[in-house]
């Protein structure tokens, strides 16, 4: 199962102002590369901060929530709540025959995954904007190594940055 955690950053590392900022500020081509990535996988996978910002289920992709609320329950066919960990969510993907998922936040999220080594690459729009404070990419320190695989361009000053994570031996 190939796991790529799929962000937009300003150039300050910030992911937005706050946890309830609906990320608007990232341009039309980080939005058409994040629904052609995500589309790709299948599935997108977050935490109920970021889906609640999203405000509703994104489609034709399964939508996994992680949650500690037992009262969130969905009879939408695209929609999943889940309390289980990032391993146990992972592996039964994988039963159901995904053999790729995008993670999308939030920090708390990415964190979760990355600390147990469960992350392949990351993909980051870098925004030219700077928001000085606010929410970054992960909750807690970490020592990660990346080998970049690819820079590119999606529009006037946004760059596309592809890593893939060094795991170690």
């Amino acid at each position: 199962m190939k796991l790529t955690l799929v962000m937009a950053v300003t150039a300050d590392g910030i992911i937005a102002r706050d946890s309830t900022e609906f990320v608007d500020w990232t341009g039309k081509a980080d939005k058409q590369y994040f629904v052609k990535v995500t589309k790709a996988a299948g599935v997108m996978i977050m935490g109920s901060k970021t889906f609640d910002t999203i405000g509703n289920v994104l489609p034709d992709r399964k939508n996994v929530v992680i949650t500690t609320n037992q009262s969130r329950v969905s009879n939408h066919k695209d929609l999943v709540y889940t309390d289980q960990s990032p391993a146990e969510i992972l592996q039964r993907l994988k039963d159901e025959g995904y053999t790729s998922a995008t993670l999308i936040g939030g920090s708390i999220i990415n964190t979760l995954f990355m600390e147990q080594g469960l992350v392949d690459e990351v993909h980051l729009t870098m925004v030219p904007r700077l928001f000085g404070r606010g929410l970054s990419l992960f909750k807690r320190d970490l020592d990660v190594k990346m080998e970049l695989l690819d820079v590119s361009t999606l529009e006037k000053d946004c760059l596309l940055l592809k890593y893939r994570i060094v795991h170690p031996e």
